[in-house]
C-alpha cells in the first residue's frame, strides 16, 4: 500500500487532478502506520484514511470506499500494485473523453503486467479470447479488471454498487451486465497500465475462493442470462473447481448447496435481446 501512495504522488498532474485518494485498511493484518504516517506528510495530495469496521471481503470493501468518496471519476486500484506510466491519469481523462464508442463510456479498465517480469496478467486482462485481442491498444469488451479500472460515479448511483452478496470473486461481471443492459460499454485501454505485486498469499484458502467464484459466476448468470447459461456456468464451473481445488469434497458439496438454493433466493432479471446481441458482438464468453 505504501509503495502505491508514493507512486500516486510522482503521477502528472496529481494535485490538481485528483480529487480525493481513498485507503481503506479491510481489517489487515498489516501495519498501516507507516502508510497513515505518509498520509499525514504529504497535505498536497488529497489522501484520506478510513479503517474498515470488518473484514468487507471486496465487494463490500469497494462499497465503503465508494460512500467516503465524492468525485465524479472512481479509480480502483489494488493495492499491491503501483502505476507504471506517469501521465495515465491524463490518458484516461482524455479516452472517458474520446467519442470512439457508439455507447458511452461507463468503465475503462486497464492494461495489468506482473511487476516483476513486465509480462501481460492473463487473468486480469478483459477478455477470455486473449490470444485475439492482447495486441490491441483498444477495444470494447464485457467486463473489466476489478483492481484496475475507472468508473464514473454517475453510473455506479444509477446503477447500484457491488453486489454485497460476494465475498470475494465475480463482483465484475454483476456489474458488468447492469452496465451494458443500461446501454453503457466498457472499454479497455493500454494507455494506463498497472504493475501487479501479485501474491499468492490471502486471507481465504484457495478452495475457498475457487468456490466462491464458481458459486458467484453462477448465480450472476442466474440472475442475468438466458437460463441455459446457468445450467452450463454451474456444470462447468463445478468442473473447474475440481481440477483446481484438488478434489476439495467438503467443499464441493458445500457449493452445490448453494448452487441449488440460487433458484430460490435470487431474482431473475435478464438483460434483454439488444445487450445478449451486444455480448456477442464484443465475443464474450457466455456459457461458462
Amino acid at each position: 500500500m505504501l509503495d502505491l501512495l508514493r507512486n500516486i504522488k510522482t503521477l502528472e498532474q496529481a494535485e490538481e487532478l485528483l480529487e480525493e485518494v481513498i485507503v481503506v485498511n479491510n481489517c489487515s493484518t498489516e501495519n498501516y502506520e507507516p502508510v497513515k504516517e505518509f498520509i499525514a506528510s504529504e497535505p498536497a495530495i488529497p489522501f484520506r484514511y478510513f479503517d474498515a469496521p470488518e473484514n468487507l471481503g471486496v465487494a463490500k470493501g469497494r462499497n465503503f470506499a465508494l460512500q467516503k468518496g465524492k468525485a465524479p471519476l472512481v479509480i480502483m486500484l489494488d493495492d499491491d500494485a503501483v502505476l507504471q506510466n506517469k501521465d495515465c491519469l491524463l490518458n484516461l481523462i482524455a479516452e472517458f473523453n474520446l467519442s470512439n464508442t457508439e455507447r458511452p463510456k461507463a468503465i475503462v479498465t486497464f492494461k495489468v503486467l506482473y511487476y516483476d517480469t513486465l509480462e501481460m496478467q492473463v487473468n486480469a486482462f478483459p477478455h477470455k479470447k486473449f490470444s485475439n485481442y492482447k495486441n490491441k491498444s483498444f477495444f470494447e469488451t464485457y467486463f473489466y479488471a476489478g483492481g484496475a479500472h475507472a468508473v464514473k460515479r454517475e453510473v455506479i448511483e444509477k446503477l447500484g454498487y457491488y453486489a454485497a452478496g460476494f465475498f470475494y470473486g465475480m463482483e465484475e461481471y454483476d456489474l458488468s451486465y447492469r452496465i451494458l443492459n443500461a446501454g453503457y460499454s466498457i472499454v479497455y485501454s493500454d494507455k494506463i497500465v498497472m504493475l501487479h505485486k501479485e501474491s499468492p498469499k490471502g486471507r481465504t484458502t484457495k478452495e475457498e475462493k475457487f468456490r466462491m467464484m464458481w458459486v458467484n459466476k453462477a448465480i450472476v448468470a442466474y440472475r442475468y442470462l438466458p437460463k441455459k447459461y446457468f445450467f452450463s456456468t454451474a456444470f462447468l464451473w463445478c468442473l473447474f473447481y475440481l481440477k483446481k481445488a484438488g478434489f476439495n469434497f467438503k467443499l464441493l458439496m458445500a457449493g452445490l448447496k448453494k448452487i441449488m438454493a440460487i433458484s430460490k433466493t435470487e431474482k431473475r432479471n435478464v438483460v434483454s435481446e439488444h445487450t445478449l446481441a451486444y455480448l456477442k458482438k464484443v465475443k464474450a464468453r457466455l456459457w461458462y
